[in-house]
């Protein structure tokens, strides 16, 4: 049977291709396939995998889980991203930092524009419907109404949590409610713990990789070295 075929296919490429970001996805055979994205139209999922793409009934899935392991991928310039323009924007606008929404969208969707999660979630940022229509999002799968929107909910959150960036990561994946009902703490999930982790872990790196190259400028240039008053 074809689809046989490609899901086979597919788990040897989930097998011999480290990936970096993925999360499984459970099919009803107990197959697991590593994916670094993931559509569903209509009634089949796209699959994203090192190698290629596959498309399955989506009655074959079962579930689709965040991988615990994550190593981010290499911090580089925000204008060298996909919608970088537009992220910078909503960045300026909201006053929220370009590489947390970058990180937040590598997350969510791997700059996926077209992306559904199976809760419903859709687009870059990952807005449900009922939050995007709160936000005035007319075209939710729109990349710049998307990013506004998820910016705009993301300041909301930091100014909720007061710059906690843990808990505004779990509230905006598992929901403020959730949070506040777990005593004001990051809801005990596996799937919202991951979460937080993974996109601290690449923010994280991404504020690290701009100092580093911060620095070997700054060294680098002997004009700021004389220039520059001494520390002691």
């Amino acid at each position: 049977m074809r689809l046989k075929h490609f899901a086979s296919s597919a788990l040897l490429f989930a097998v011999t291709a480290p990936t970096l970001r993925a999360e499984y996805v459970v099919l009803r055979s107990g197959q697991r396939l590593t994916v670094t994205g993931y559509q569903l139209l209509g009634e089949k999922y796209r699959l994203q995998m090192k190698g290629g793409t596959v498309e399955l009934p989506a009655e074959q899935v079962v579930a689709i889980e965040p991988e615990e392991i994550f190593t981010p991928v290499p911090a580089v310039e925000v204008s060298q991203e996909p919608f970088g323009d537009l992220i910078r924007e909503a960045a300026k606008r909201y006053s929220v930092d370009a590489d947390l929404i970058t990180s937040v969208i590598a997350a969510e969707s791997n700059f996926d524009p077209k992306a559904v999660s199976r809760r419903n979630a859709r687009g870059l940022m990952q807005l449900l419907p009922v939050t995007a229509t709160r936000l005035g999002v007319k075209d939710i799968f729109d990349p710049q109404e998307n990013i506004d929107a998820g910016t705009h909910y993301l300041r909301d959150l930091m100014q909720l949590y007061q710059n906690d960036l843990a808990l505004t990561l779990a509230a905006y994946n598992a929901g403020p409610e959730r949070v506040q009902r777990y005593g004001h703490r990051v809801p005990p999930f596996a799937e919202t713990i991951s979460y937080v982790r993974r996109v601290k872990q690449t923010y994280d790196q991404r504020k690290s990789g701009a100092a580093d190259k911060t620095q070997t400028q700054t060294a680098g240039s002997p004009t700021n070295t004389a220039t520059r008053p001494g520390r002691f």
